[in-house]
């Protein structure tokens, strides 16, 4: 079914409806979040989308009024569209003409100074109906599968993945052209080295002495993990990357090294007794994680140690396009490395990005502050900022302010991933792109290969929506493996073909 797009005098069958309020710039997960709760209240749902002009005066979207409703119109729980009049106080108008039972908004309305927004609350009481502030229902976990089979929810993500490069004027040939140009690209990566250790075993049944699943060990297999994968993705990719890290004196630094060499990765690994190399072993029965066992020391780095570290990074950084911080919270990012990193990136006009992982650890985002990318999931960014109702909209133009932060990748799990641009002035442009893998098989190197194509193609030519669109891909790639193995960049352009074809 078409959902109708209308002027207010063509909705009157939409009386007693739900309705809904804004500008839906870039429709993408925490909208549908919202809409759907809004739908779920029983009523036909009404959706009122602002105009591009404001009295006169040009609002900044990056689309106009009738594509914002017809990206809208592809929701198929949307009874209908109304596009509001550039009068002051058009929402009013809606709301006599429309007499809705009830309507919902945004909770960043909810204390409100807009007197738009007030004096439409108020026209709500005085119809003797009620107003909601609600940002829809979070979920770190999807059961699409549940409803849809794996072949439907891949071509639908496909067909929005394309839809999203259109809007941004994105193309097959832009995009295998700007892989191409990453040779030219030099980034210093700086991070926690992880050792990861995948023993694939047999289920042989429950011990009688305990109820404990016992497995046979098969195999075992090791791969660079930690901001060792994100040197050795950029590496693959066609760019240059140098390594910079801590690592214990131990047979597991050794592997590392010997991993790093075979990649052609430049590195300096300093050697610190008082830790030993971070490893983690994960048990796999066919491709179902049992457990992981993690043998790590998360002290903060010794100062002789993180001098060591800085002195590596003073020597390398001129020579840079770009710095790459890789945090996993085990105390080699310390609050002065990041200073005199900070200092280095103004000094030779450097950019930024960072990646803070804390699934397991204490950690905020927060800590990285005028970078020019940060690349949180929804939980981390909600936990940094003791945020649990805000709508994504707010949540992460609230964390860009916050951390001053030139772009953002606010990452969303099975839905995908909404990027965030901050251009002239006070205007955010944002696109949001699907996950184009639906059933992965380990998620774990997902956003480790979404900050080394990001940090990339950033530091190569600032084009960031080509860089988000292509991370978009690279996860997509690296969720199909079981381990975090390097991406090439033939193998990007080969899953670029295949979805464009």
């Amino acid at each position: 079914m078409t959902v109708p797009i209308l002027q207010i005098n063509e909705a009157a069958k939409f009386k007693g409806c739900t309705l809904t309020y804004g500008h839906f710039n870039s429709v993408h997960p925490g909208h549908i979040r919202y809409l759907r709760h809004a739908s779920a209240q029983g009523n036909k749902l009404v959706v009122a989308v602002l105009p591009d002009t404001s009295c006169g005066r040009s609002r900044n979207y990056q689309f106009e009024q009738n594509e914002r409703a017809e990206g809208l119109a592809a929701l198929n729980f949307i009874d209908g569209i109304i596009l509001l009049d550039d009068e002051k106080y058009a929402l009013i108008k809606v709301i006599k003409f429309l007499n809705p039972i009830l309507l919902v908004l945004g909770k960043e309305f909810e204390k409100t100074t807009n007197p738009e927004i007030l004096k439409a609350i108020e026209c709500m009481d005085q119809l003797g109906k009620a107003t909601q502030f609600h940002a829809g229902e979070i979920q770190y976990a999807t059961t699409k599968l549940l409803d849809n089979t794996r072949n439907f929810l891949l071509q639908k993500n496909k067909n929005e993945f394309r839809a999203a490069c259109l809007r941004q004027n994105l193309n097959l040939k832009k995009m295998l052209n700007y892989i191409d140009s990453w040779n030219k690209t030099n980034l210093l990566v700086i991070g926690d080295t992880i050792l990861d250790q995948y023993a694939g075993c047999e289920a042989i049944g429950m011990s009688a002495e305990a109820p404990v699943l016992v497995v046979k060990e098969l195999q075992r297999k090791n791969f660079l993990g930690g901001a060792s994968i994100v040197a050795s993705h950029i590496a693959a990719l066609g760019a240059k990357s140098h390594f910079i890290s801590a690592v214990g004196k131990d047979n597991n630094a050794e592997i590392i090294e010997d991993k790093l060499i075979k990649q052609n990765i430049k590195y300096d690994l300093i050697k610190d007794p008082s830790r030993p190399t971070t490893f983690k072993k994960r048990y796999i029965v066919e491709n179902q994680k049992i457990f992981r066992v993690s043998r790590l020391n998360d002290h903060l780095l010794d100062k002789e140690i993180e001098k060591k570290i800085l002195q590596k990074i003073k020597d390398k950084a001129p020579f840079m396009n770009g710095i790459v911080i890789s945090d996993f919270v085990y105390g080699l990012i310390t609050e002065n490395l990041i200073k005199e990193v900070s200092v280095m990136a103004k000094k030779y006009n450097l950019k930024i990005f960072g990646d803070l992982q804390c699934s397991s650890q204490i950690g905020s985002i927060t800590k990285f502050n005028n970078f020019s990318l940060l690349c949180p999931n929804e939980k981390e960014a909600r936990i940094a900022l003791q945020d649990k109702d805000s709508g994504l909209e707010t949540l992460s133009n609230r964390l860009m302010e916050r951390t001053k932060s030139e772009k953002l990748i606010m990452k969303l799990g099975s839905e995908g991933f909404i990027a965030y641009d901050k251009e002239a002035g006070d205007y955010t442009k944002s696109q949001s792109f699907p996950s184009l893998s639906v059933n992965p098989v380990d998620v774990s190197g997902a956003g480790d290969s979404l900050l080394a194509v990001m940090s990339t193609g950033i530091s190569t030519t600032d084009n960031f929506m080509s860089a988000a669109a292509i991370a978009c891909c690279m996860s997509a790639i690296a969720v199909e493996n079981m381990g975090n193995l390097p991406i090439s960049s033939n193998s990007l352009k080969d899953f670029l073909v295949n979805i464009f074809e």
